[in-house]
């Protein structure tokens, strides 16, 4: 039986990191939740966290492909939220905590 070769996205050549720093209505309405599911839909692990400044922040590693469609996403975020601005930082892959899953913290 032939064994099928991971996809892309779960690839560990593949892999990229980025750091987001968002600005904006983003605490308090749900931004987090929001970036959870996000990030899930398009395989990607993590955390978000809030800031103490207001800011909310992710941490990502996926695909860059899938990286770039998260950051499309969170551009728009939920229903209350107002995104004003989104800092792109892009990494070499590093360790990432929780680098099986997408946490909230």
């Amino acid at each position: 039986m032939m064994e099928s070769s991971p996809s892309p996205e779960h690839r560990q050549d593949s892999l990229t990191t980025v750091r987001l720093c968002i600005t904006g209505l983003v605490q308090g309405v749900g931004y987090r939740s929001f970036a959870r599911r996000v990030a899930g839909l398009h395989h990607v692990t993590g955390y978000v966290k809030n800031l103490p400044d207001g800011r909310v922040q992710v941490f990502a590693r996926g695909s860059k492909e899938c990286l770039e469609d998260l950051i499309c996403e969170l551009k728009k975020g939920p229903f209350m939220a107002r995104v004003e601005e989104i800092q792109v930082e892009w990494n070499p892959v590093v360790y990432v905590p929780y680098e099986e899953s997408f946490a909230i913290l």
